[in-house]
């Protein structure tokens, strides 16, 4: 039966509702299908992933060229997929949504904007511009329905201070974003609290420094768990240790530990 784009935002709300669930982020069509087959309900892209798969670093692609990866994802799975739309490619908010609209029509059931700036010596976005945003975002959704994630990246630049990060998520929330995110975060402590903070709202916690397993995010409360760039960081580790043997000591043992060829053929067949 055929799944429409609509089918799958619809779904994907319903994911938020209840329970916590994995979020993977595949780098290409390949991997989307691969986790599709893995029983995965729904993926989200990574903007690191899909940078290193056509040779630019994180945060150094297009809008153009994450467009036409979100519209390739979309069409290849017949699963949501959320989109990684960094800071909406823009400063300003009408610019902001004007990508977002452009997002939209990539076929996504979610996309989330963030509040960095890039800049280390300022990192995130003023109060003000970065509501802003998130409310231009909304705007530029309208009913298409389309999950916006609000996104604060204050842990991941260093401005370690949880009342900043639970103000910042509050305040998305109040702009329109169906679901938060603040990437960073380490303790079980911290967790519960912006969970408690932002409900009855959705989290969305990056698995990473809190080693937590999905049982005990969800005990936490966390809704959704995504893994950014580590499922591309495991694929490269394995792809460099190989070639980096070969190149160095000439043998090819890491070959060995390769995934069967046969098993890919079957799963994609």
């Amino acid at each position: 039966m055929h799944v429409t784009t609509a089918d799958k935002r619809a779904s994907f709300k319903k994911l938020h509702e209840s329970g916590c669930f994995i979020l993977p982020n595949p780098v290409d069509i390949g991997s989307a299908k691969a986790l599709q087959h893995l029983g995965f309900k729904a993926l989200a892209s990574s903007s690191a992933g899909f940078a290193w798969t056509i040779g630019k670093a994180d945060n150094h692609v297009t809008v153009e060229d994450v467009c036409q990866h979100l519209a390739a994802l979309s069409s290849a799975v017949d699963i949501p997929v959320n989109a990684d739309f960094e800071g909406g490619f823009a400063v300003e908010a009408d610019r902001v949504a004007d990508n977002v609209e452009r997002c939209v029509r990539t076929g996504v059931a979610g996309l989330s904007i963030e509040d960095s700036t890039g800049d280390k010596h300022n990192p995130i976005y003023e109060s003000a511009l970065a509501v802003e945003r998130i409310k231009a975002s909304r705007r530029a959704i309208g009913d298409s329905g389309v999950l916006l994630v609000g996104r604060c990246e204050a842990f991941l630049w260093g401005v370690t201070d949880l009342k900043f990060v639970i103000d910042r998520l509050t305040a998305y929330a109040d702009a329109g974003a169906d679901c938060l995110y603040a990437p960073g975060l380490k303790t079980r402590e911290d967790i519960a609290a912006v969970v408690k903070a932002v409900a009855p709202k959705p989290f969305n916690l990056l698995i990473g420094a809190s080693g937590l397993s999905l049982q005990e995010a969800g005990d936490l409360g966390v809704r959704r768990i995504s893994v950014g760039g580590s499922l591309a960081r495991a694929a490269w580790g394995g792809f460099m240790r190989a070639a980096k043997e070969m190149a160095e000591k000439g043998t090819f043992t890491e070959l060995g530990s390769g995934y069967p060829g046969g098993e890919l053929n079957k799963m994609f067949s």
